[in-house]
């Protein structure tokens, strides 16, 4: 990084120590393992949980009004952790969550761009729940130009089969295997995802991002760590949106919401 600053604005850049967290107004943490042949899932858990355990109690000792950004995957369970520590030091909710399904957001604005021919900042759809397999394409709600999906495309004379969406909705699903599977991990789109976040709290824009938090209840499913539309700003999290989903896609969230409440529950968070 220090590298490319001279092709960017000025920036000071050094491997610090927790104290260096002192005053900021954001603290990102990518902090964790990478998995292990023959681990199971929980294992993996288990052992970034013991990561988090060290240094978020450091990191709230030095910056306890920062906003906490978690970046690290499984991004919805490390959020919920992160969020029980920083409970028991008076942090509040609002203050920590995760990048959620901000970049599946992303990816499903892009594709639904290709296919319409309209930027894809003018196209209004949002992925929700898990940010993982389980994660669910709100296509009820999707609107381009104002107008839900299928009357847009047929006002140019155009369709959105379900073979379309069929072929969407896996390329946004699974689309960080694809990318693992080609180079190894996955860089540019969820750099550019906490780039837009910290961009919004650092300019109080008061955007709407699909990032995760803990909620109370979630069909059905108490004190669960997902993704929903968030109005973000200078403060965190300022408001949370439960959307008017359809009967499939509400039990695609709560099925998603179980999951992630299964995997917490084995953690004993």
């Amino acid at each position: 990084i220090l590298h490319a600053v001279p092709f960017a604005h000025r920036a000071e850049v050094w491997n610090g120590s927790y104290r260096d967290l002192q005053d900021a107004r954001v603290i990102l943490i990518t902090a964790g393992v990478n998995q292990k042949p023959g681990e199971t899932r929980l294992q993996l858990l288990e052992r970034n949980a013991r990561v988090f355990e060290a240094i978020v109690p450091e990191a709230i000792r030095y910056a306890p009004d920062a906003i906490y950004l978690i970046a690290t995957n499984p991004v919805d369970i490390m959020t919920h952790m992160t969020a029980r520590i920083a409970e028991q030091h008076g942090i509040p909710k609002s203050r920590v969550f995760g990048t959620g399904t901000t970049l599946d957001t992303a990816r499903f604005r892009a594709l639904l761009g290709q296919k319409t021919g309209v930027d894809p900042q003018h196209i209004h759809a949002y992925v929700i729940g898990e940010h993982g397999d389980s994660e669910v394409l709100t296509w009820s709600l999707v609107t381009v130009g104002g107008m839900p999906l299928d009357k847009f495309m047929a006002s140019r004379g155009q369709g959105f089969t379900e073979e379309d969406k069929k072929e969407i909705d896996q390329a946004v699903r699974y689309a960080a295997y694809r990318i693992i599977e080609g180079k190894g991990a996955t860089y540019y789109g969820v750099g550019g995802a906490i780039a837009r976040i910290i961009r919004a709290i650092l300019n109080n824009q008061r955007a709407i991002l699909t990032v995760c938090s803990e909620q109370d209840e979630v069909e059905g499913i108490r004190r669960v760590s997902l993704a929903l539309p968030h109005l973000i700003g200078g403060e965190g999290i300022l408001d949370v949106f439960h959307l008017p989903l359809s009967d499939d896609e509400r039990e695609g969230l709560r099925q998603s919401a179980a999951i992630i409440k299964k995997a917490t529950d084995e953690l004993g968070i």
